[in-house]
């Protein structure tokens, strides 16, 4: 038996700020979109050519306060092709939230608190 990994969920308060900030951040493009005929939720499946590992952002509408991301002790890892310029955009952007000389690694943060990892090519 053998399992693929296809998509790791978030739930975002608000989805257009999301879209646009992994866009900007990680040129995450959407690829499907899936609506409630209620208008309850949307989810959004974002990803890039690099690739089929889709994140899936899931905006609900009777859910108004922040998510509660507890310690945050969890995290997805991005690879970074060119990491100098990733962190320059990133230290642009104001989303760096912990750095990690010793290893050659740092995070970003989302706008709902999510930790995002970026590891340079050469790892």
């Amino acid at each position: 038996m053998q399992f693929k990994m296809i998509h790791e969920n978030y739930n975002v308060a608000d989805l257009e700020r999301s879209l646009k900030f992994y866009d900007q951040a990680l040129g995450l493009k959407e690829k499907r979109r899936k609506t409630a005929a209620d208008g309850s939720f949307i989810i959004v499946y974002i990803g890039n050519d690099a690739g089929d590992f889709e994140l899936e952002l899931t905006w609900l509408r009777d859910h108004p306060q922040p998510y509660d991301l507890g310690e945050v002790e969890f995290h997805l890892a991005f690879r970074a092709d060119d990491f100098r310029a990733a962190h320059a955009l990133h230290e642009k952007m104001g989303c760096i939230c912990f750095e990690n000389p010793s290893m050659g690694i740092y995070f970003i943060t989302d706008p709902d608190g999510y930790w995002l990892e970026i590891i340079p090519s050469n790892d």
